[in-house]
């Protein structure tokens, strides 16, 4: 539907240009929110062929433009909220953003230029958005095939809230102003159970590859996965290994200093257990 949509629309654009009369304002006006619609739709629904890159074109998103969504319910009216975004957006230097509801979900995707940052966006219009919901924020992404995957990061990642309670309230950078705020990169495994390709891709391709480290010889993949199957036990993992305690405490120390991911705390060895089930099934289904 959105395709047949897309073709129509395209052509009705060219004929716009073909035409010698100057449409008024509102026609303008009533154009641009069509177009942008239309834009919001086919990332929604996955849609990134040359003819919605030509739509995206049209409302400023050209080329491999850096980009972010944020999701979350709206505080007043989609109208209202919407115009909120837009205006804390351009106080801060920032390029007019792309709009859209999903059911009763605001969602907006903001290009990433000058000082318009994510923190500092999501600070700014954290007001057009309710304030009992945590806001969240999707991965910086590029070009049309990032802005779908942000936008579904970001409603994935709200999805999500109902398992994540815990960390929204015990994280200290999950809030901007007074608005709680759950960023999709705390969310892989839980995006992962939703079906979200994106946190797939970050934790088999990004996680699990880098527990691979550099061959046969690196005993990180062995050492982490041990560790985490004795029950995060240092003495089993020890005795499974044939090693010292003091050499599994070593091996997990220095994982944690090169990948970021400390397997001794609980909520980071639930994203490495989920990384290492997703790795293995999909490097068994490649070879």
């Amino acid at each position: 539907m959105t395709q047949d949509f897309l073709d129509m629309l395209l052509a009705g654009d060219k004929a716009d240009t073909d035409c010698e009369t100057t449409p008024d304002r509102a026609d303008t006006a009533s154009a641009t929110h069509l177009i942008r619609a239309v834009a919001f739709e086919c990332l929604l629904n996955h849609v990134v062929d040359e003819r919605a890159q030509s739509v995206l074109r049209l409302v400023g998103f050209d080329g491999d433009f850096a980009c972010c969504a944020v999701a979350g319910r709206p505080s007043e009216t989609e109208h209202a909220s919407s115009e909120t975004i837009r205006h804390a957006i351009a106080d801060i230097g920032g390029a007019e953003p792309l709009i859209g509801m999903q059911g009763e979900t605001l969602v907006a995707l903001f290009r990433l230029q000058g000082a318009t940052n994510p923190d500092l966006t999501c600070t700014a219009i954290a007001g057009a958005f309710a304030s009992d919901v945590p806001l969240c924020l999707g991965p910086v992404r590029r070009g049309i095939i990032g802005a779908s995957r942000t936008i579904h990061a970001a409603l994935t990642t709200l999805r999500t809230i109902p398992a994540l309670h815990a960390i929204i309230e015990t994280t200290p950078s999950s809030r901007v102003q007074h608005q709680p705020l759950l960023r999709a990169e705390d969310a892989l495994p839980e995006r992962a159970l939703l079906g979200d390709e994106d946190a797939r891709h970050e934790l088999v391709d990004g996680i699990y590859a880098n527990l691979l480290g550099q061959g046969e010889d690196d005993p990180t993949m062995l050492t982490v996965s041990s560790f985490l199957e004795s029950g995060r036990s240092l003495e089993i993992t020890a005795r499974m290994l044939n090693v010292h305690p003091n050499t599994v405490r070593y091996r997990l120390k220095r994982m944690a200093d090169t990948t970021g991911w400390d397997a001794t705390n609980p909520r980071d060895a639930t994203v490495l257990t989920t990384a290492i089930a997703l790795g293995r099934i999909a490097y068994a289904e490649q070879h």
